[in-house]
Parts: C-alpha cells; sequence; structure tokens
C-alpha cells in the first residue's frame, strides 16, 4: 500500500527531532467532519453551506459545531465496508519532546478543524498547522514561538484545539483576516491568524495578538495558561484558562474573559465570584485569586447569545474549608451573555467539590424531543459517570434530579455538603460498589494485595466519600469518568455515546507537619504529592494498582456506552480498549487478560451511517463500533473523517502522538476506503 507521508517544514531551529518511522503512540483522539460539493469555495466566495435545522454537513469548530455534538451526516463510511478503511496519509509536525533537560511531555490531542478543504489544527507548541485534507500536504502554518517549554508534573504541553471566525458578509470575508483562526497559547497569549494564510492579523491586539495574563496579577508563568481552543459567539471571543492545581490557596484567579473578535479590544471579564462574597480583595489583580477557572472545553449558543463554561475547583482541590465561599460556581456549568459576560444562569454538579470532581467534559448542546415538545437541552457529563439533561435556556433539570444525603464527618476543620447531586432520568453510568470483596488482580496474589488496599481505605459506597487522614477511595478517581472528550450524540437515533474511565483511586491529607518533615517532596505522576500551601493539609493522591499493575478495581477498566435521550435506558455498555502496551508481558497477550478495557481521555463521534469511531484509550488502537448494537466492527492498532465533493471519499483522521502516560509522537493520519 502506498502511503503518502508529509513532514511538516519548521520556522525556526530548536524543535525536537522528529523519530523515523510511522509511530504512533498512546492516547489518541478521534475527529468525524464531512464536507457537501457546495463547501469548496475560494476566500472570496460564499461562505459554507449553513443549515441549522438538519444534521452537521461542515466541521468548523471543535467538537463539529459550538455545542460539541460530534455528529455528522456522512455516510460513504458504512458497518458494511468499514472493514476496509486503509492509511490514505500521514503527517507529522516534528512537534513532540519527551520529559528531561528543561524540557516537559507533549500530548498530541487536538481535533482538528475542516475549513473549506483544509484541516487547520496546533501542536502541542503552539504553532497552527493547515494541511490539504485530500493528501495532507502542508499549506501554511504559524509558528508563535513558544516560550515556556517546561511544565511541572502531572501536567504535559499541549493545544488541544482552535477555533474558526468569519466576518458576515461575502464582501468582508474576501478581505485579508475576514476568516480567522483563534488559538490560546501556553504563554497566555491569544491569537488571531488568517485562516487563508496563517499570516497574522495585524488589527487584533498587537500584531495579532493578545496578552491573557493582563490582571492576572503575580504569578509564575506555569500557574496560568491556557490549553484549550476558545469559542466565538456571534462577534466575541471568549478563552478560559488553566490554573496549577493544589499549589496554594491563593491561586492565579480563574477569570474568562471575552474579546472583540474583529479588535482583540477586552468587551468583559467574569470573575466566578459569589454574589455575597465578602472575602479578601485582590490587591496586585483585576480579578479574584482562588476562584473556579475553566481549563476545558467552552460551547456556544449565536441565536441566544450565550456561551457555557464548564468550571474547575477554587482552590485548593481536596480542601474546602479554606475557599471562602469561592466554590459558589466550582464543579458546574454556566450560562453566561456572550454580549456583556452577564451571569444568565448555572448548575452545579459537585457541591463543595473536595474530590478534584472538576467539570471537565464540553457541555454538548442539541434539541432534545420530549411529550412536551422540542427542548433546546444540554447534556453535561461528568467525572463521576453522571450525565446531567438541562434546558440550555434556564439551566433547570429537565427530567428533574434528586439530592442525596452524603458523610460530611471528613478531616478536622473541614466544611462539607451534606447532600450532592444525583440524575435520575440517566441513573450513574460508574458502578459505585467496590469492597474487598470486588478486588481484581492477574493472579490471587496481587488480588489478594488488592483486597487488603481496598479494606485499609474508608469508602462509603459512592464517590463522594470524605478524604481522610487515614485514606479514602475515590471511585472513580479524580481523571474520571467522563473527561475532556465529552461525548457525541446522534440526533437522528436520539442516542448520546459517552466514553469513561472506571479505575478507583486513593486521597491521603497529610497534616502540614508532616508534610513539612518530609524530605521527598517529589511528584511523581500517576502517585502524587501536592502541598495545597494555605491550607492545614498536603495530600498524597494515586491510583489503585496491584503489584503487578492491574487496577484493583473490577474491569472493564474502560468503557464506551450508549444511551438513550428520550428514556435515559442504557442500550448498551462495552468494554473500551485492551491492556495492550499497559501491562506487563505476556499478561496482555493471554486472552482473559486482553480485552478489559482501559484508561481514556478523548471522545468519540457518531455518522448518520451508524458507526461510532474512537481512539481514546492507551493501547494505540483506533476503532469503530457499531452505534445500534456496540460491536467492534474494525480496529487499527496505530494512531475525523470528512467528505470533500459528493464524489470524492470520505476521509477519518486522527490525532495520534500520545499523551503523559506513553511515549510522545506527532502524527495525523487519514483512513479512507480503498
Amino acid at each position: 500500500m502506498n502511503v503518502r507521508e508529509v513532514h511538516s517544514v519548521r520556522s525556526h531551529a530548536g524543535r525536537p527531532r522528529r523519530s523515523a518511522g510511522l509511530s504512533v503512540q498512546g492516547l489518541v483522539v478521534s475527529l468525524l467532519v464531512s464536507l457537501v460539493a457546495a463547501g469548496l469555495v475560494s476566500c472570496d466566495a460564499a461562505p459554507l453551506p449553513r443549515d441549522d435545522s438538519g444534521p452537521l454537513s461542515y466541521w468548523p469548530q471543535y467538537g463539529g459545531d459550538k455545542g460539541g455534538m460530534r455528529y455528522v451526516a456522512a455516510d460513504q463510511i458504512t458497518p458494511e465496508n468499514v472493514d476496509a478503511l486503509e492509511v490514505a496519509w500521514v503527517h507529522h509536525s516534528g512537534d513532540f519532546s519527551e520529559a528531561g533537560e528543561g524540557r516537559a511531555h507533549t500530548s498530541y490531542n487536538f481535533t482538528p478543524l475542516l475549513v473549506d478543504d483544509t484541516l487547520v489544527f496546533c501542536t502541542p507548541l503552539n504553532r497552527v498547522l493547515a494541511v490539504d485534507a485530500e493528501t495532507g500536504e502542508e499549506r501554511w502554518s504559524f509558528d508563535p514561538v513558544q516560550q515556556q517549554t517546561s511544565l511541572p508534573d502531572p501536567h504535559t504541553r499541549v493545544c488541544r484545539g482552535v477555533a474558526y471566525w468569519e466576518e458576515g458578509t461575502a464582501t468582508a470575508r474576501a478581505r485579508p483576516c475576514g476568516r480567522r483562526i483563534f488559538t490560546a497559547t501556553l504563554d497566555s497569549e491569544l491569537i488571531g491568524v488568517d485562516a487563508m494564510t496563517g499570516e497574522a492579523c495585524a488589527d487584533f491586539g498587537s500584531d495579532g495578538r493578545v496578552a491573557l495574563r493582563e490582571g492576572i496579577g503575580d504569578s509564575a508563568i506555569w500557574e496560568y495558561y491556557s490549553t484549550s481552543p476558545p469559542v466565538t459567539v456571534n462577534d466575541v471571543v471568549v478563552v478560559g484558562a488553566l490554573v496549577a492545581d493544589n499549589i496554594r490557596v491563593d491561586a492565579p484567579p480563574g477569570v474568562v474573559r471575552g474579546f472583540d473578535a474583529r479588535s482583540g479590544e477586552l468587551r468583559w471579564g467574569w470573575d466566578p465570584v459569589p454574589p455575597d462574597y465578602a472575602g479578601p480583595k485582590p490587591s496586585d489583580s483585576a480579578y479574584t485569586r482562588g476562584t473556579a477557572n475553566v481549563w476545558s472545553i467552552l460551547s456556544a449558543d449565536d441565536e441566544r447569545d450565550l456561551v457555557f463554561v464548564p468550571t474547575g475547583n477554587a482552590s485548593t482541590d481536596y480542601f474546602a474549608a479554606s475557599r471562602q465561599g469561592l466554590d459558589h460556581f466550582s464543579s458546574s456549568v454556566v450560562a453566561l451573555r456572550g454580549s456583556t459576560g452577564e451571569l444568565a444562569w448555572r448548575f452545579q454538579m459537585v457541591h463543595k467539590d473536595v474530590w478534584d470532581y472538576d467539570t471537565a467534559s464540553q457541555p454538548v448542546l442539541f434539541d432534545l424531543e420530549t411529550s412536551n415538545g422540542s427542548v433546546p437541552a444540554l447534556a453535561q457529563a461528568t467525572k463521576m459517570g453522571h450525565v446531567f439533561l438541562l434546558d440550555r435556556r434556564t439551566g433547570e433539570s429537565i427530567f428533574g434530579h434528586e439530592e442525596r444525603p452524603v458523610a460530611t464527618d471528613g478531616v478536622a476543620g473541614e466544611v462539607l455538603s451534606p447532600t450532592q447531586p444525583f440524575p435520575t432520568h440517566i441513573p450513574p453510568l460508574h458502578p459505585s460498589a467496590l469492597s474487598p470483596d470486588d478486588a481484581y488482580g492477574f493472579t490471587p496474589w496481587d488480588r489478594g494485595k488488592c483486597a487488603e488496599q481496598i479494606a485499609r481505605l474508608r469508602y462509603d459506597g459512592h464517590p463522594f466519600t470524605p478524604p481522610t487522614e487515614a485514606g479514602s477511595i475515590q471511585y472513580p478517581l479524580n481523571m474520571g469518568g467522563a473527561n475532556w472528550g465529552s461525548v457525541s450524540i446522534d440526533p437522528v437515533r436520539g442516542v448520546l455515546y459517552v466514553n469513561m474511565t472506571r479505575m478507583a483511586g486513593s486521597i491521603e491529607l497529610l497534616p502540614r507537619a508532616a508534610y513539612d518533615a518530609m524530605e521527598d517532596k517529589t511528584s511523581r505522576w500517576p502517585f502524587q504529592l501536592v502541598p495545597m500551601s494555605g491550607t492545614p493539609y498536603a495530600a498524597r493522591l494515586a491510583p489503585l494498582l496491584s503489584p503487578l499493575g492491574a487496577p484493583c478495581s473490577p474491569p472493564p477498566w474502560g468503557s464506551l456506552t450508549a444511551v438513550e435521550l428520550a428514556s435515559g435506558e442504557t442500550l448498551w455498555d462495552v468494554p473500551l480498549g485492551s491492556t495492550r502496551e499497559q501491562a506487563p508481558w505476556p499478561i496482555w497477550q493471554i486472552p482473559a487478560f486482553a480485552n478489559l478495557g482501559s484508561p481514556n481521555l478523548g471522545g468519540s463521534i457518531t455518522t448518520a451511517s451508524g458507526l461510532v469511531f474512537i481512539g481514546a484509550t492507551t493501547d494505540n488502537t483506533f476503532r469503530a463500533f457499531d452505534a445500534e448494537s456496540g460491536e467492534v466492527l474494525w480496529e487499527h492498532h496505530l494512531d475525523h473523517t470528512y467528505r470533500l465533493r459528493e464524489d470524492g471519499r470520505q476521509f477519518v483522521v486522527i490525532a495520534a502522538g500520545g499523551h503523559v502516560w506513553s511515549k510522545p509522537g506527532d502524527a495525523l493520519v487519514a483512513f479512507a476506503l480503498p
């Protein structure tokens, strides 16, 4: 098979060199996109066809549209022929590195956009690249010359995607920068470039750049930066930022800001403080320190002038009593007015979050058919394996939910919520039972060791077990459940698809004196030791693993689940991933230990023809599932899909380059039928 392999031309020296060969490593993230013939236009022609009443037929935004539904009407690749997919081309950016020598490990987590016949994406070094969607040939690149080269463990250098915006008239779109790509960087900049040429838009900020650290106050460069794409709501570009977890109580502000898409002028800043906040006002910043940050992917509803914000935790993650009420907006989905930044509503998924169960998934917008008619809805998946369905106009739960009592007897001085919200229409999708009898292991010996760990730690039978000094079980652990991959929705079938990690971890709170007396305070992911300065405790975090590396919780350790939206019924639930590349050799080659699922982060996409594509796992495998049955119909051990013409081939393209637990790589791989 003749595979076209393309290598990026880099604009300046100092990049790590690309390894030889077609090697696709670790975490893989899938995207499906489709274009019809009318979309193949030059920059001075009419824009892509917009038909909001029908299925998505183009992919100009992260998640397909601004609501992140991840569905497309492409039907050339079907359950009957998907097993004939073959590699069509491979693009190597060259932008990756191992950790060490002042460098941070890179992750290749981006989702490309399809703008006309061009794929546009960003690399871990924040370069923005545009490649021909049919051949992989590079068309342009923009290099901001990243200054931040090292990030503290456990974070990696990553850019999850970019945003596309265009002027409202054909004449305006034909001008330079009438169609723009916006990217937010690890150097805390918001950058606008011409979508057709990659040239910086001189009229946006200062020569295409807006400094996001203005108003943030005193903080280290690695404490505040962006890893996820902005979103546009009409003519406003909205962006949040990652704030380093668990370093100190007075962490940098978690402000969300909206900038004019043409000029880069600040339109508004939303400071996530409660209405009755009476705590300290910052002296060195325009916004309040220690608030919930917004590091993940935003959604927008242009028609209703709303932007939907998934929030993280107020500082620090594992002790709430020192937050002075700033967790009012923590672990929530918040709706803001796109034009003004004013609060429209909020819905909180975790009260007084002391588990790092921040809202990691993009809020997904869709129309839900109910007995009372169509409702403009929002699906919010959580790390706990919960999926809440909300009316996106009001934030009210469409089918209702329950506030269930939970224990509040955490460590001394802690303040916990006596109840937590549970969805009822879609019951929790992550298991909650975990006892010594449930322990798993590859052998009776390591299974016994897991049973001992589970017996030693406190667990109340649900994810809201209070952290303790003696140690508590966190199930699921703090990576999920569902994470930033979010969910995909098939609006025709009325089905939601969600992938989750199903593993347990432990939280141990260390009194300040005990932490201060420790000689080695090194944090080695996934075994983390975090200082939480300004609180009475530090925290030690770890997955529950057997001496042979098996998760102590029962498999599957990764899952893909289909849920009927109208009834809330689970249609099917199947393992996602295998122990390949992770379990000790030769365990993963033994059939009984092979298909047990694996940790996963990236999301799925679904097609009109009845396929669900997903990478996301640690076993370097890209899969297609039957949307009706959950059967695996095709898999490729390596590492989006679009169709440019009615008579053209549909492509499936995947970014494959590893994550924190795997060797980094730099491949964008396209598949097509022969």
